[in-house]
């Protein structure tokens, strides 16, 4: 007759618990909120996918009318887009402190300069996140600056 044996019962439901946490990385979860910016397109504001937060490019647009960019220079423009992505984190329940990867597109690279020290702002000195800055011939509604990124859950 067989005897039970407690350990391999602890083992076998501690591997089924890691293996079912495991794939929930395969999860993808398409999230759209009403308190955040308005669409200009079909897409989601943001994709949770293994283990990462992936948010769509934000535009310096109005939060409740995404055809009307905010008045002012590259530097009011890229307040607005960064209030627009911290708008998305939270409603995702997440924040800039989670953030490992940005993607900003410029359509003029003289508003490099300025650009850099809003963006700046918005991070604490000593964890800024991966970055690439993309010159652009055009971003949508007449955009100067259109900024993604991805965060860590």
């Amino acid at each position: 007759m067989l005897k039970a044996n407690p350990s391999l019962f602890l083992e076998i439901y501690v591997n089924k618990n890691k293996f079912l946490k495991e794939n929930e990385f395969l999860n993808i979860e398409h999230l759209v909120f009403n308190q955040g910016p308005k669409r200009v397109g079909p897409f989601s504001h943001a994709v949770k996918s293994g283990g990462f937060l992936f948010v769509t490019g934000q535009m310096p647009t109005l939060l409740n009318d995404p055809t009307k960019l905010i008045n002012g220079d590259i530097s009011n423009q890229t307040h607005q887009v960064m209030k627009n992505l911290k708008t998305v984190l939270t409603a995702s329940n997440s924040s800039l402190k989670n953030v490992v990867f940005v993607r900003i597109y410029l359509v003029n690279f003289k508003d490099f300069d300025k650009m850099n020290i809003i963006y700046e702002s918005y991070f604490e000195p000593d964890k800024l996140p991966a970055r690439t800055c993309i010159g652009v011939t055009g971003l949508a509604v007449g955009a100067s600056i259109e900024i993604d990124l991805i965060a860590k859950l």
